[in-house]
C-alpha cells in the first residue's frame, strides 16, 4: 500500500509509537489511516506531524514516552493514534478486528453500518 506523506523510516517509527500508545492497534494498520489523514492536512500540520514522529522515534519505549507525555509532539501523535484505532478503521489487508469489536461498542444499528473510508483515498 503506497503511503503519501510518510517515508518508510517514519512509517516504521510511527507503527511502533502507535503500538506503545494504543496497545494492539498495529493489527488494524493505524499508519495507513494516519498517513491518509496527514495527506489532507495543510503543509504546516504535516510538517508538525513529521517533526513529532522524529522527536518521539529517537527512543520508542514506554519510559521515553512517559517523559514526553506532556509535550505537544506526544499529544499530537496520541490524538492521531487514538483516532486511527477507535474510529474502527481496519486497513485493507489487515485482519482486524476493529476497536468496536474489541471494546464491545455497539451503537444503534452498528451491524448495518457500512464504514465508508473512501474520503481517505486509500488505495485498495
Amino acid at each position: 500500500m503506497a503511503l503519501r506523506v510518510l517515508d518508510k523510516h517514519r512509517a516504521e517509527a510511527l507503527e511502533a509509537l502507535c503500538e506503545l500508545i494504543v496497545p494492539g492497534s498495529s493489527r488494524v494498520g493505524p499508519v495507513i489511516y494516519i498517513d491518509a489523514v496527514l495527506a489532507t492536512m495543510p503543509a504546516e500540520a504535516q510538517t508538525a506531524a513529521l517533526g513529532a514522529i522524529d522527536a518521539l522515534a529517537t527512543d520508542p519505549s514506554d519510559e521515553a514516552l512517559a517523559r514526553q507525555q506532556r509535550t505537544p509532539e506526544f499529544g499530537f501523535l496520541r490524538a492521531l493514534a487514538i483516532e486511527a484505532f477507535y474510529s474502527d478503521f481496519v486497513a485493507p489487508g489487515k485482519a482486524g478486528p476493529g476497536a468496536w469489536t474489541e471494546i464491545d461498542f455497539q451503537p444503534p444499528r452498528a451491524a448495518d453500518l457500512d464504514r465508508d473510508w473512501s474520503y481517505l483515498e486509500i488505495e485498495r
